[in-house]
């Protein structure tokens, strides 16, 4: 396996493992499933080569995840914010891809001017907050019942860390 930055052929695949999460899970509240045309605009945001990063894990020729970065908002004062995104393909979950592509990612803005890291999860999903909190982000606050999905409301979890954790030992990076 390699984890190396997405290029535009990854594309479909990377379409195909949202649309996956989009269709059958709450983790995303995105509602209608994408093309892979659609879902170029995303795939440009969050593959600048500068500030913002995508990067797939391929075994084989095939995508097993991805992580990426990409604006937190739209508003000057927030440059400095990044937003981390992260999925794993149903069959590569649980065998610590999620932490292998996370370590390439930090590794890769490392030296960007970025000063903090937001994750937004939709609870109840006790992996990803465990992989981020290995990570070194804490919980911000969550927002209650704010995304309808599957004719149920849900809550988003805020998580923020700064790009550059004080040294904590061997967990806080890895």
């Amino acid at each position: 396996m390699q984890i190396r930055p997405a290029t535009l052929a990854d594309l479909p695949s990377l379409t195909a493992l949202i649309n996956h999460y989009i269709s059958n899970t709450h983790i995303t509240f995105d509602l209608v499933p994408y093309t892979p045309t659609e879902r170029e605009p995303w795939f440009q945001e969050h593959s600048d080569g500068r500030r913002y990063r995508l990067l797939v894990a391929e075994d084989g020729g095939s995508i097993l995840g991805y992580a990426a970065t990409g604006p937190f908002r739209n508003k000057g004062a927030y440059d400095t914010t990044v937003e981390v995104s992260i999925a794993c393909a149903p069959q590569a979950t649980g065998r610590g891809l999620g932490a292998k592509l996370y370590r390439a990612l930090f590794d890769a803005i490392a030296g960007e001017d970025i000063h903090r890291v937001i994750a937004i999860i939709v609870p109840p999903n006790p992996a990803s907050i465990a992989l981020h909190e290995r990570f070194g982000f804490r919980t911000a606050g969550t927002l209650t019942s704010v995304g309808r999905k599957f004719d149920r409301y849900w809550d988003v979890m805020m998580m923020e860390r700064p790009l550059r954790l004080p040294d904590a030992g061997p967990t806080a990076r890895r």
